[in-house]
């Protein structure tokens, strides 16, 4: 069997592992699990570090668990939390869990083979055992002690923790209990953070006579520059493209710096040691050309959302950077048309107006405010220097309905990187 622990070692995905755990996965075929928060009905690329555990694990020969939490989902993590968050109702939490698990499909092999993955939902043993049952049957085996010297209760001590969240570590201890009598995994794997939550599992495994039982946490990812890896001015970086567009996912991984490219791609892509090492000495012989970025885009791009999206990111890509038409501006997705030009100055007009025709003069100065006056525009006009959806046009061109594109925008530009979105409504 290809060594699980070695492949993350070169990766550098290991912050911690229970001693025994490389010996068990030598020895045979295990199974293990991750779990997934439905607090959301996408998932976000941190949420990626784990998921690419559980591909490695599968790609190694043993038997991944995907662990969505129906129940637990209802509770709420405190683990790196710093407030209490808001309860879910269950139609929330199974519209969440439907989503995500058809974006787990992009990575996982679910369909045939031994060590197929399989998804399991805490709520379907959760859901028949009563309060009573679990502080008896469960909540002895623990004490209080053991549970207060946990980090996630311990950093919110002083601000305040519910019961709610105190008990969290109690139930997913007790999902590690039950996948290990029920479905044989002798192993949980997470980020860092869940370190805590694990350990409570193999203890809890361990006091109630459940047997052997191993645990293996990923570090979280930092940028280099000190900034939280997956963020950016516009939020989370989604799974989902209605949320996050193919366009900008591309691009959060494209402008990685180069120290986060190369860990990245370590840790993102499915890419051999000798490849990565190939791509960094051609990298380092010109960094100007960005080769690791590319290629961790191109990769993780096309893992998500396919190579169809991928081809028209790069042609997106190549009408911001390079010369374009107006036909071409046509050819790509609303989304990607505004992921390209977001944070371009935008203005508003009516249609009705575009549909008698305006004079490019007037449009320019009056009808929003890309340029200053008409004189202004003239002059710049003159200069050969305004161009309407990529194409140059003179003092004579009047803006029709046929300049709208996607019937509803035109793009104006002055020299290279002057871009201004006027949307007709």
């Amino acid at each position: 069997m290809k060594n699980f622990v070695e492949e993350l070692k070169w990766r550098g995905m290991i912050h911690d592992m229970m001693p025994g755990t490389e010996e068990q996965l030598m020895k045979e075929m295990t199974s293990a699990y991750v779990g997934f928060d439905p607090t959301a009905d996408s998932l976000h690329i941190g949420n990626l570090v784990p998921v690419m555990l559980l591909v490695h694990f599968q790609q190694c020969g043993h038997k991944p668990y995907v662990l969505v939490g129906g129940a637990t989902g209802m509770v709420g993590d405190p683990s790196g939390k710093s407030d209490e968050r808001n309860l879910q109702t269950m139609d929330m939490v199974d519209h969440n869990l439907k989503a995500q698990q058809k974006q787990l499909e992009h990575f996982l092999n679910f369909a045939d083979g031994e060590n197929k993955a399989e998804i399991v939902n805490n709520y379907d043993w959760f859901k028949e055992f009563t309060f009573l049952d679990f502080i008896r049957d469960v909540g002895k085996h623990l004490t209080v002690n053991y549970m207060m010297a946990k980090d996630s209760v311990k950093t919110r001590l002083e601000t305040g923790l519910s019961f709610t969240e105190f008990s969290y570590q109690l139930v997913q201890g007790y999902d590690f209990y039950w996948l290990s009598q029920n479905k044989n995994c002798k192993l949980q794997m997470g980020g860092s953070d869940q370190w805590g939550n694990i350990t409570t599992g193999t203890e809890l495994i361990r006091r109630m006579g459940g047997g052997s039982a191993y645990a293996l946490t990923a570090p979280l990812i930092k940028k280099a520059d000190g900034s939280k890896f997956g963020k950016t001015a516009g939020g989370s970086v989604w799974l989902d493209k209605n949320k996050t567009s193919p366009y900008a996912f591309y691009q959060y991984w494209i402008n990685a710096s180069d120290d986060d490219a190369k860990k990245y791609i370590r840790i993102f892509t499915l890419l051999d040691k000798e490849t990565i090492e190939a791509l960094e000495k051609e990298h380092d012989e010109a960094p100007h050309l960005r080769v690791i970025q590319k290629e961790l885009a191109k990769d993780v791009t096309i893992r998500v959302h396919g190579e169809e999206e991928y081809n028209a990111v790069i042609q997106a890509s190549a009408i911001l950077f390079g010369k374009a038409t107006a036909d071409k501006l046509r050819e790509i997705s609303e989304a990607n048309f505004l992921a390209i030009f977001e944070g371009v100055p935008q203005g508003v007009m009516a249609k009705s107006k575009i549909s008698s025709g305006v004079p490019i003069v007037e449009l320019m100065a009056q009808e929003c405010d890309f340029m200053k006056s008409n004189g202004e525009a003239r002059r710049a006009l003159k200069e050969n220097s305004i161009s309407i959806n990529k194409e140059k046009v003179d003092a004579e061109k009047t803006i029709t309905q046929e300049d709208l594109i996607n019937d509803k925008y035109i793009l104006l530009q002055r020299g290279k990187k002057n871009y201004y979105l006027l949307i007709a409504e």
